[in-house]
């Protein structure tokens, strides 16, 4: 059936041409592979639906613990009382532990998970009563702090069964919060809550009896300290009295000796002298550096703070963006921005000398400082010179008494935490607690029943469209007026269906495709066959064209058919058809109209007849025929003769229309020297078959002479055509709104 489409009015082509996507092409992507995408589908529908049912229910139970975010306390001989905030560190520090095989073995014990089929129990362990102990060796008296979970103390049982519970038992974090999510998984729904909550117990009673071990321990560590500390301090004051008693020193005030006073002043502001001028000196060293250095001293933060240069710095920085725009608009001589540029000078120059200044500022600065403190040592050492007689003595005296109290501050700081660590011992407040007890869960956690099979319904569509996808790739013949187009850039000319031998022929017999257009005249195959001859002629619309090739790429592609029914049709409308059976080597036209041991062409170029001899006139399609003859060894010498080009030249005026069936171009020369004595030449290429490649090669061989009038479809199974959108082929021909047209 015939569907002529002009590729300047192709819908199609115009929307691949602009580069967009066409809901239409995809449309009609799924219809033609539809099948094949839902069963691709279906097919990983039913995979996922296995997989679910032959896995085990899993069900998961969490218990949610909340870490106390005050700062914890800890004691020891090497540091005493540091606060450690709760940070991250901390809480990945806590997830550890609660996965800690000391802690999850007593989790094992508790429970006795060694009978427990789930994790590896024997026949033998399992059978054992309720009240028999484990494997696991209780705690001696003389063992308080020691672990009696070590891994030395468990047996393979325990070890085994306190590993699987490990890989069971997860720790998270809930977000940014201070709360730890305690999971368990388990084929049991109360087990894994049961479970959940003996490890989160299990937690809270080890962070309790850390605490309290850590306490016991800083206890007894602070008690031996304070012996200690208080021999020195009564040490020290003993010292201090008796230094008093045999230098008979007389206290000017509690706590002061003669002149003690005087001097406690001197040698404070002997200190501060010392520090400022230490300081002067580090500004001093700092800007020497930079300086030797080849630096930037106005980088310096004392230089850069100053509010002179940051005034100084935003004229700068102004003039610098005026000269910006004007140096867009002008050249550099120009004398704004001369100006702008002396001005910019100007500041700039200001801005050195005042980190100058201030660099300056800093040496003298320094050089009061040392003046200064000169002086008061000077004052000191006046001051010293005045009290010669006890200097010596004042001096001792407050050495010892500078000791009596750092030891008696010591020791008052140590009996004061000592006394906190021992009521912590006796009680400590909790810094973890169980906020969220697991419960026994609804719905199994494992496998995700309908996320899998979600994604097992994606992956199957994702897997089908592609896969579908590749066979559009993989089909290598023509499908579409827009592949023809595209690729030869010839138009679409029709597009013949694929039809099987109808009965209505004489005596009912079946019809052969040449006689169908005669047959039922009115039928759509007859139809499109009409129209192809009108595509022809309107090929060169000044110039129709009267001698006409028929070839193909391949054998088998219908080309002969299709020059006997245009023959057919042209003769049935009137008009004077002949048709030349050409193909030397297999002379099917001859064969079809059972004319293959007539004298024919070859006969009339090898001289041996004359032409009004060789032509015989079909009955049947009321058609001139010219058969192809005897056999010959030289078919491209004949075809290419002087005598073939006559022949072409004496049947022009003779008949309205020549009809020359050729082999096809793919295999032997015969089409191509037959091209050079016709007007047009008819392509006919068999749909969604042959190779576009091939019909690409083909055509390229006489498309220099622009002589391919157009390509023809042929044996188009029009259920399948049709999917490739409404534009493609027969869609209009082949609708049930225009069956009413035609009469099969």
């Amino acid at each position: 059936m015939l569907n002529r489409l002009d590729s300047r009015f192709n819908p199609l082509r115009a929307t691949s041409a602009q580069g967009a996507f066409d809901i239409h092409d995809a449309l009609n992507f799924v219809w033609r592979r539809w099948a094949f995408i839902v069963g691709v589908t279906a097919l990983a529908f039913l995979l996922g639906a296995i997989y679910v049912t032959r896995q085990t229910p899993l069900y998961t139970a969490t218990a949610q613990l909340l870490l106390d975010p005050r700062k914890e306390k800890a004691a020891g001989p090497d540091s005493v009382f540091t606060d450690t905030a709760l940070d991250l560190f901390v809480v990945e520090n806590q997830m550890a532990i609660i996965r800690s095989t000391a802690l999850l073995s007593r989790v094992v014990e508790k429970e006795r998970l060694v009978a427990d089929a789930e994790f590896g129990a024997t026949a033998q362990a399992s059978a054992l009563p309720s009240g028999t102990p484990s494997a696991v060796p209780p705690k001696r008296a003389g063992d308080a702090g020691a672990d009696s979970f070590g891994p030395e103390n468990m047996s393979p049982a325990m070890t085994a069964a306190t590993e699987m519970l490990k890989g069971s038992v997860t720790a998270t974090r809930a977000g940014l919060a201070s709360v730890i999510n305690v999971s368990f998984t388990s084929d049991n729904a109360d087990k894994s809550a049961r479970i959940a909550n003996a490890v989160a117990d299990a937690y809270v009673v080890d962070k309790l009896d850390a605490r309290f071990e850590a306490a016991k321990r800083a206890s007894s560590w602070l008690n031996d300290r304070l012996v200690e500390l208080r021999q020195q301090l009564r040490d020290s004051e003993e010292a201090v009295a008796k230094f008093r008693s045999d230098n008979n020193l007389v206290q000017a005030a509690p706590g002061a000796t003669l002149n003690q006073d005087q001097m406690a002043q001197l040698n404070a502001r002997l200190v501060t002298a010392r520090s400022e001028t230490a300081e002067k000196k580090a500004r001093l060293d700092l800007l020497k550096r930079v300086e030797s250095q080849g630096g930037n001293i106005g980088s310096i933060a004392d230089i850069m703070n100053s509010s002179f240069i940051a005034e100084l710095r935003r004229q700068e920085n102004d003039e610098s963006r005026q000269e910006a725009e004007l140096l867009a608009r002008y050249t550099g001589s120009h004398p704004l921005v001369v100006n702008i540029r002396a001005q910019l000078a100007d500041i700039r120059r200001n801005i050195d000398v005042e980190v100058h200044r201030l660099a300056g500022d800093v040496k003298n600065e320094y050089d009061l400082a040392v003046a200064r403190q000169a002086a008061v040592e000077k004052t000191l050492r006046e001051v010293t010179g005045q009290t010669d007689l006890d200097a010596s003595k004042a001096i001792s005296l407050r050495e010892l008494e500078r000791t009596a109290s750092v030891n008696k501050s010591l020791f008052e700081d140590f009996l004061q935490r000592a006394r906190v660590t021992q009521e912590q011992s006796t009680f400590e407040a909790r810094d973890a607690r169980i906020i969220t007890p697991a419960l026994p869960p609804g719905a199994p956690s494992s496998p995700k029943r309908t996320q899998i099979m979600v994604t097992s319904l994606l992956l199957g569509l994702m897997a089908g469209v592609g896969g579908a996808y590749l066979l559009e790739i993989l089909n290598a013949g023509f499908t579409t007026p827009r592949q023809v187009e595209d690729m030869l850039e010839l138009p679409l000319l029709a597009s013949l269906a694929k039809m099987d031998p109808a009965s209505g022929g004489r005596g009912g017999a079946p019809l052969s495709l040449p006689e169908y257009p005669l047959a039922k005249p009115l039928a759509r195959f007859s139809e499109s066959v009409r129209s192809l001859r009108s595509a022809i002629q309107m090929s060169d619309v000044d110039s129709p064209p009267k001698i006409l090739q028929i070839t193909s790429t391949v054998p088998n592609e219908g080309k002969t058919t299709i020059a006997l029914m245009i023959a057919a049709s042209a003769a049935h409308s009137g008009q004077r058809v002949l048709v030349i059976d050409c193909d030397l080597r297999r002379p099917s036209a001859s064969n079809v109209l059972g004319l293959e041991k007539a004298a024919g062409l070859v006969e009339y170029l090898t001289g041996e007849a004359d032409l009004q001899k060789v032509l015989i006139f079909s009955e049947k399609l009321r058609i001139w025929v010219l058969p192809a003859g005897g056999k010959t060894q030289n078919q491209p010498d004949l075809l290419a003769s002087e005598r073939m080009k006559a022949l072409i030249a004496a049947t022009r005026p003779k008949y309205d229309l020549v009809l020359i069936d050729t082999p096809p171009m793919g295999p032997v020369v015969d089409p191509l020297i037959v091209s050079n004595l016709v007007d047009k030449v008819i392509y006919v290429v068999r749909w969604a078959s042959t190779a576009r490649e091939m019909v690409q090669h083909s055509i390229q061989k006489v498309s220099g002479h622009k002589k391919v009038a157009g390509v023809v479809f042929n044996h188009v199974v029009e259920s399948h055509a049709q999917k490739y959108g409404k534009y493609a082929y027969s869609y209009y021909y082949g609708s049930r709104y225009y069956k009413k047209y035609y009469r099969e």
